[in-house]
């Protein structure tokens, strides 16, 4: 895949109107609708700038959550309209009532450079997410330019992250450029050693990643859940540890894979585990391959921790996707702590690929140490596989 994209630097947007995809599906207080981190509409900002100092006129929209039945008050982007005029140091962003209708296509028609109008929750029609032809369409018609600046929806191939850009002269904003410049890098043409840091609870859900970081690490270190069947795939008792027993054969070729092609695979020697999966569980250490009956798996122990950090310390670049145990619980977070704190004193490239290590950098008081943290799990761990992302293929190539 073609990650050389024209940007919004290579176009000339003067006077002109700009579809501008968004990712503002920001999380919400259930009780108040209040957006609890604005996160995504910050990182949105540059973009959204330049546009508007270059004399456009911006269309901006996005999706928030899931509706299943059309619109719903609830996830109504009014109050994305209303942070992101805060945050545009008091600018009016113009709110339409719908997406494709009366009153988006009256607003957007009238809409003068240099002012900003926002579409209403792009999932409320039912055509989004089936990248329904004539409701792209009527999206790209409303302009003449397509911006796409939402890494966490690329992935997808919806209307209006692939479908509209099939209509307009389509570039990227800065959020993808940034992305698709330091991943992109990472993986055609890394800084070596390439360390690669896999957690999270499943083996199934990592499959396309580890095939694909076969080919081009150097060092695959595995914690997280998925532990749990690599063991039991080498003969190791796992007590009542995550196990799925249908990825066995599967874990065993992935070794043998390993060893064939010269990368290191580290896996956990020892684990700190629990009677039961609570935060007032006392941890117990054991041997990783000999975890007794009745006891399970929950976070990496004192000698992985090492051995990790010390293959991080040495690497050119890191990626790290997906937790080292249940770093919600005080008690078995420390694995996680560890790898978050040996990223952040490393000289390497360090990347963390969105979703759950994100949140745990974040809320460790990692974030500014990382060279740089994705803004899309589910694209990431796409990107990570080496799929083609269709909101990033439709972009004119440079």
């Amino acid at each position: 895949m073609n990650y050389n994209k024209k940007t919004v630097k290579d176009i000339d947007v003067k006077g002109k109107k700009v579809l501008l995809r968004c990712d503002f599906n920001v999380p919400q207080d259930k009780a108040t609708g209040a957006i609890t981190d604005d996160k995504r509409i910050r990182a949105a900002l540059p973009t959204i700038q330049y546009l508007l100092d270059q004399g456009a006129a911006v269309i901006a929209c996005s999706h928030l959550g899931k509706p299943k039945n059309g619109p719903e008050a609830k996830f109504s982007l009014a109050p994305v309209a209303k942070r992101l005029s805060e945050l545009l140091e008091g600018k009016e962003v113009i709110m339409a009532a719908d997406v494709v209708g009366e009153d988006a296509k009256a607003k957007a028609a009238a809409l003068q450079p240099g002012q900003i109008l926002l579409l209403e929750n792009t999932r409320f029609e039912k055509g989004e997410t089936k990248n329904d032809p004539e409701l792209a369409k009527a999206m790209a018609s409303m302009a003449e330019v397509y911006v796409s600046d939402a890494f966490g929806a690329v992935h997808r191939a919806h209307a209006s992250t692939a479908g509209a850009a099939a209509h307009l002269p389509a570039v990227s904003g800065f959020l993808i450029e940034k992305e698709l410049d330091i991943m992109g890098k990472a993986l055609a043409d890394p800084k070596r050693p390439l360390v690669a840091i896999l957690g999270g609870s499943k083996v199934s859900s990592k499959i396309g990643v580890i095939n694909h970081l076969l080919d081009i690490a150097d060092v695959i270190i595995i914690g997280g859940g998925m532990a749990y069947t690599f063991a039991k795939a080498q003969g190791g008792s796992v007590g009542t540890s995550l196990l799925e027993s249908d990825w066995l054969d599967y874990c065993n070729e992935m070794i043998a894979k390993a060893k064939e092609k010269g990368v290191k695979l580290l896996l956990p020697a020892d684990t700190l585990c629990a009677k039961e999966f609570s935060a007032d569980a006392e941890p117990v250490l054991h041997d990783t391959m000999s975890i007794p009956d009745g006891m399970m798996g929950m976070d990496i122990g004192p000698k992985t921790v090492e051995e990790y950090s010390a293959a991080v310390k040495d690497a050119g670049t890191v990626i790290w996707n997906g937790p080292m145990g249940v770093f919600e619980f005080p008690k078995f977070a420390e694995g996680t702590r560890a790898i978050a704190t040996a990223l952040a004193g490393t000289d390497a490239i360090t990347i963390i690929g969105g979703g759950d290590s994100a949140a745990a950098v974040a809320q460790m008081g990692f974030a500014d140490k990382m060279t740089h943290i994705s803004t899309g799990g589910g694209a990431s761990l796409e990107f990570l596989e080496g799929k083609e992302l269709p909101g990033v293929a439709c972009l004119l190539d440079k």
